[in-house]
């Protein structure tokens, strides 16, 4: 089962899941503030996919923040502390079907191509 992982209002989500609706494809939506973000679930994503990648540091979730607490994020477990206390700074969205890759943000032809591989 694919699962994509978000912020339901997230513009970059809509056109993910519209994408996912025209093409046909079986999913399930989960929505971080909805139906919330655990530790265990949250450490898988960085273990495959690197706190790096998934801390959003163009949002305006990140820039409003202040900037000794910015500094403050430098390894996986501050990171993910911020992450899970505010699940709107992990970049979106995330694409997971057990045994694949995770897919991280949304162009066609990646989930294209994700989809042709599950």
């Amino acid at each position: 089962m694919i699962t994509l992982y978000g912020i339901k209002n997230c513009d970059t989500i809509k056109k993910a899941r519209r994408w996912l609706d025209s093409q046909g494809v079986d999913y399930t939506f989960h929505d971080y503030r909805v139906d919330g973000l655990d530790a265990e679930l949250l450490n898988s994503f960085i273990e495959q996919l690197g706190w790096e990648a998934l801390l959003n540091t163009r949002g305006t979730t990140w820039r409003k923040l202040e900037e000794a607490h910015r500094a403050s994020i430098n390894d996986a477990q501050t990171a993910a502390a911020l992450m899970l206390e505010m699940p709107a700074i992990i970049k979106r969205p995330l694409l997971y079907t057990p045994g694949q890759p995770m897919l991280l943000g949304f162009n066609e032809s990646n989930y294209q191509q994700f989809i042709n591989e599950v």
